[in-house]
């Protein structure tokens, strides 16, 4: 028999897959939403036929048959300038990426961490909550409707729920130990805004190192942020104007610790001469400034690829599959902004 090559069209179906591959319409389906099972010989000639077709499956008719959807929405708490930011934006492309890998359909959600409202989750098959910022009740929602959902950057403990956290407090102990063992020990810490998880554990690590190596803490050395390079600033000139003030400061973001190097220049100060500086994120910019910027290294990337591999096996398993807790390293990357003191 001659088959009949047909033209692409936006309107081929299911039954034209059916019709070309001499089979009925529920083998084409099974192969297709992958359920059931059919024999390899028929398997071959659907497959065969989808490609000459180049048919594009409905996918509302693959969540009939298969009874889950593809559809994965990334939920990010809004904050001003979020799509110029490096964690926001690395998550966004690691989801996307990996997503595409697994013929997932991504949905990008900011939220307002002020608002009540509860989500919208018709038609979707599982979420990623990055961080837990006034997402809470939200989280809970998703749980208790049985919803799949993937928490990372925030480890939680007393919830039934996937997380990929950062170790936060240990990379920030790294990068303090790192400046003690130079010498230093007037270390200052501007942090970020503490009622996230990230920054109040990197505040946390920076107390604990201080205090194994002895260091009293100076309550002046801390000052509290909300990551935004304006009160990066504002901390980096009281810092200068300290009359004892500090030999090093560890910062908690690379984007904050780049605004104090930019200080320091306009104050005719010189880094590391004057002062030695520490980020966190290992954001490629810290590259390009006067000095490398020594950072500590977290893996954003892996933690947004952790996040849709373990949701994407929570949406294939059936109910009730375990949560699974995961704490990423981190890594302390040295680099031109630090120096010992004699």
């Amino acid at each position: 028999m001659t088959r009949t090559k047909k033209s692409p069209s936006k309107n081929i179906s299911i039954e034209d897959v059916a019709r070309l591959a001499g089979v009925s319409i529920t083998t084409v389906s099974r192969v297709i939403n992958k359920v059931g099972q059919v024999q390899e010989k028929n398997r071959v000639k659907v497959a065969d036929a989808v490609k000459e077709l180049k048919f594009q499956p409905s996918i509302f008719a693959q969540r009939l048959a298969t009874g889950k959807s593809n559809v994965v929405a990334l939920l990010i708490p809004r904050y001003e300038g979020v799509f110029y930011s490096f964690y926001a934006l690395e998550l966004i492309r690691a989801t996307g990426t990996l997503c595409e890998a697994f013929k997932l359909d991504l949905l990008l959600h900011l939220t307002d961490s002020h608002s009540r409202e509860p989500l919208n989750l018709r038609g979707v098959g599982g979420v990623i909550f990055s961080d837990i910022i006034g997402t809470r009740h939200q989280i809970e929602e998703a749980i208790k409707a049985g919803l799949p959902c993937v928490v990372i950057n925030n480890y939680v403990e007393d919830l039934p729920v996937s997380c990929i956290a950062i170790d936060n407090s240990g990379g920030a102990k790294n990068a303090v130990n790192y400046l003690v063992n130079l010498g230093h020990k007037k270390i200052a810490h501007i942090s970020g805004d503490v009622t996230t998880q990230a920054a109040a554990k990197r505040l946390e690590g920076y107390v604990e190192a201080l205090k194994e190596n002895g260091i009293a803490i100076k309550e002046e050395y801390i000052l509290k942020t909300d990551y935004s390079r304006g009160q990066a600033r504002g901390a980096a000139e009281k810092l200068f104007k300290m009359p004892d003030g500090p030999s090093a400061v560890f910062v908690a973001s690379d984007s904050m610790a780049l605004e104090v190097m930019a200080v320091a220049r306009e104050l005719g100060k010189n880094i590391p001469a004057d002062l030695s500086l520490i980020g966190f994120d290992d954001n490629p910019s810290g590259l390009y400034g006067p000095v490398a910027l020594t950072t500590v290294r977290q893996p954003l990337i892996k933690m947004a690829e952790e996040g849709v591999k373990e949701l994407n096996r929570l949406i294939s398993a059936k109910k009730g599959a375990l949560p699974k807790k995961i704490v990423l390293a981190t890594e302390l990357v040295v680099r031109e902004s630090c120096r010992p003191l004699k």
